[in-house]
Formats: structure tokens, sequence, C-alpha cells
């Protein structure tokens, strides 16, 4: 794989731990296989533990980013927003695109568009503008334009089920105990924090993908249902 074709996968989440719950596995099987993976938090999630101060948890909440993106092999970039105030407006899809030119990614992943926590939401529509706003010479900025992006993916997460359809699988059967020893980096994976049984909740959604699929443990992601339609001479 020379460096001109070598694939960058850029999975964006709304607070840390969004993207290595849903779709670890595959950023793992990503960096095995030699693409490189940038994580990106646009908020750190601080404001999700009861007990202790947004100020202190989010200090945690970062350590454990840091350790999650070490075990998968990926790198990891944080925004400057606060939990549950991510803005959907100009500025942030601007600076987003910085993002996405100086990351030139060939790949994104990010949350679907519907959603009951509004900053998954919002980093969706963020998304999609700044992949727009990063190919436009147009707009100004001190980075190079980007056009580079081949697909953009969206996670499976429990917040955000209205309209989900899975659309790609992608067999993570051997990746799993990675995803796990990732994911357990964060305590409110493990316990304690949150009622929701996320590690539960999780593999036994990859189980379920995975018989859908034909394979012990899949993920799947949904597209834009523009990019679902397939021009055949003949029926494949």
């Amino acid at each position: 794989m020379t460096k001109s074709s070598k694939r960058v996968i850029l999975a964006i989440g709304a607070h840390c731990g969004d993207v290595e719950v849903t779709c670890a596995a595959v950023l793992a099987k990503e960096a095995k296989n030699g693409s490189r993976v940038v994580i990106f938090h646009l908020t750190l999630g601080e404001g999700g533990n009861p007990k202790m101060t947004p100020k202190k948890y989010g200090k945690q909440k970062r350590r454990e980013a840091i350790a999650a993106a070490k075990v998968l092999g990926a790198e990891v970039l944080f925004g400057p927003y606060n939990d549950g105030e991510l803005p959907n407006d100009e500025p942030t899809k601007r600076s987003f695109a910085d993002v996405i030119r100086m990351v030139k990614p060939t790949h994104i992943i990010t949350h679907w568009r519907n959603s009951i926590h509004k900053d998954h939401a919002n980093a969706h529509a963020i998304v999609m503008d700044a992949v727009l706003l990063a190919s436009l010479e147009s707009v100004i900025s001190d980075h190079p334009r980007h056009r580079g992006v081949k697909g953009i993916y969206f996670t499976e997460n429990w917040e955000d089920p209205e309209g989900f359809t899975p659309f790609f699988y992608v067999d993570v059967t051997n990746e799993l105990g990675l995803w796990k020893k990732c994911v357990t980096q964060y305590r409110f994976i493990k316990g304690g924090i949150s009622a929701f049984p996320y590690l539960e909740y999780y593999q036994a959604l990859a189980r379920v993908r995975g018989a859908e699929a034909g394979v012990k443990y899949a993920v799947a992601f949904n597209v834009d249902p523009f990019e679902q339609k397939r021009v055949v001479d003949v029926l494949p």
C-alpha cells in the first residue's frame, strides 16, 4: 500500500466512548490492516457522572479516551465543546472542516442522523456539512481542500435508533477481544455510573448482527439513502 493510497479512517463521536462502544472492533481491524485510524471526540461527555463534577469527570474521560485509543493503535483528538451544548452552527462546521482538511480521511464514521440525544444529531449534521465545506476551494482556510472522502458510515447506537437500518456488515469475530479491552478503559462501560448495560448490550448486538451476516460477530453501519443506489448491467 503506497502512502498516497493508504486508508485513513476518521471516526467522530459526540462524546468520549460513543465511537469506541459502537465500532472500536472495526477500527481495530482497520488499524491491524495498516490503515491510519483517528478518533475525534467533539465533547468529553463530562456531564455523565452524577457523582463527580463535570470538570473532574472530564479529566477522567480524557485519560480514558487516550487509553482506549492506545489499545486500538489509533490517534485521538478532542474538540473544545461542552457536553450537552454541542452547537450545530457555521463556526463549528467550518472548524471541523479544517480538521477534515488536516486529517485527510478516506473514510468517515459518525452518528446516524436521528437521536434522542441532541449532541448525537448535531454531530451528524456538523460532519455532513463539514465534509462539503472541506472539499470546496472557495472556503477560505489555512489548509488545502480535501475531496478524498470515499464513504461516510453511520454507527449503530442505542440512542440513535429512529430510522437506522443496517446496510453494511463488517465481520469482527477476531477483533471482539480488542473491542472489549478498548471499551473497558471507560469506567462507565464497566458499570457503576450509568444503569444502562453498555458492555452486555453491544456484545449482544454484535452477536445478532453476526447471525444476520453469517459470522459469529459483526458490526453494522447505515449509509445515506442516496449512497444505497447501485447501477449494474445485470443482476449481481
